[in-house]
């Protein structure tokens, strides 16, 4: 069931059930053989943890397509490339996957800037590049319509969450005047641009707008400033070392439980909630996913993952699991291992993820729903899964 709250608002997913498994099929191509997956993500280097538990999440889902009958009687082969973190190494992965693994697909990478680096690599190769995790929106700008055709991205961008949050405040909470307390990063500032591409949907506006640096410990002066000016909620992108310490002074500042913050910098972990119970009261961020989203299929995901690895799973992990869920059944509807053939599959495709339904806009961008939290009596409430719709650059 999906529930429209307006002519442009979310639609709220309906809770999933049950492991997504591939079905055998009649294929166009019936020699014996494997789908050769590649994976792209840093599996060594400072963001090696993300790798691994990408690698984890990709391999559980394998297991679980190869030990249903593979797909269309193929078993699932994943190759590994490890892109360090850095678009140059990401290239020569993935040019070592295409020319001498010879892989059918290939899924990448964490970093943004190495999947942007990727992007016109695969696209003269004609290999599709179907994205987990990367979040800077210029990958979909580029992708379907915007050029590179053989990039597909199932994971929500920035700009969406951006979106979203904006869009969640002004309908579900009535807010229509901001400060902007963000990081005074590409990540920040960036968060901040987005949300002004939609303020004037929601009749909104800004009235403060400040940054900060990495590391700064004082806030108290533009939390007065925010306090005289007439916001209804602060947003905020940024560090989650600085949330605890912004939410103390907004006690000290008198708008804790007042002003609420909103946007994402971690306001849901017991840590910054602990800190300042009264101000992170009310705090609105949005996920891509998370551990305790109450879905059959994502509670099931957590238990065998942790059973299997012996660690609770994180977002990484998630996606890269219905990732390659989501190319197994794009490949099973094409039944056909033929790239042409699964990428038309894939912009068609309607595919029943833990978090709601996924299908692909002109952009090759998935429409995926992201989960929104609120701070409800010291505790991060999960409000549902939402989805808006991104306008484009023309």
């Amino acid at each position: 069931m999906t529930i429209y709250l307006s002519r442009r608002g979310f639609c709220v997913g309906s809770a999933l059930i049950g492991l997504q498994t591939v079905s055998s099929g009649a294929f166009a191509r019936s020699e014996d053989g494997t789908v050769k997956l590649g994976l792209v993500a840093p599996m060594s280097g400072p963001n090696a943890r993300y790798g691994a538990f990408s690698m984890r999440g990709a391999q559980m889902a394998a297991k679980e397509i190869n030990g249903a009958g593979g797909v269309g009687g193929r078993k699932i082969n994943i190759l590994a490339g490890d892109s360090q973190g850095t678009p140059v190494e990401g290239v020569s992965a993935t040019r070592r996957l295409i020319d001498q693994d010879q892989v059918d697909f290939i899924i990448g990478d964490v970093s943004s800037s190495v999947t942007l680096a990727m992007q016109p690599v695969a696209e003269d190769a004609g290999v599709l590049l179907l994205n987990a995790a990367s979040s800077n929106p210029k990958i979909t700008y580029k992708a379907g319509v915007g050029g590179f055709k053989w990039t597909y991205r199932n994971y929500p961008t920035d700009e969406n969450r951006a979106l979203v949050v904006l869009q969640y405040a002004a309908e579900k909470k009535g807010f229509t005047k901001y400060a902007v307390l963000s990081v005074d990063t590409d990540y920040g500032r960036a968060a901040i641009e987005f949300t002004k591409k939609y303020l004037p949907r929601f009749k909104s506006q800004i009235l403060t707008e400040d940054y900060y640096k990495e590391g700064e410990v004082d806030f108290r002066s533009v939390l007065s400033k925010i306090r005289d000016s007439g916001a209804q909620a602060i947003i905020m992108y940024g560090n989650a070392d600085s949330t605890p310490i912004v939410g103390r002074q907004m006690i000290e500042t008198g708008i804790a439980g007042k002003i609420p913050l909103i946007g994402n910098a971690e306001f849901n972990t017991a840590s910054s909630i602990k800190a300042a119970p009264k101000a992170l009261e009310g705090a609105i961020e949005a996920a891509a996913w998370l551990p305790a989203y109450e879905s059959e299929k994502s509670k099931a995901f957590v238990d065998k993952f942790t059973a299997e690895y012996r660690e609770a799973p994180n977002n990484h992990a998630y996606v890269h699991w219905e990732t390659t869920h989501l190319l197994a059944k794009a490949i099973e509807q094409a039944q056909s291992i033929d790239r042409e053939k699964v990428r038309t599959a894939l912009s068609n495709i309607h595919y029943a993820s833990a978090v709601g339904e996924v299908t692909f806009d002109d952009h090759n961008q998935a429409r995926l729903p992201m989960i929104l939290l609120e701070i409800e009596n010291g505790k991060p409430a999960i409000k549902g899964a939402y989805s808006a719709e991104i306008d484009y650059p023309k």
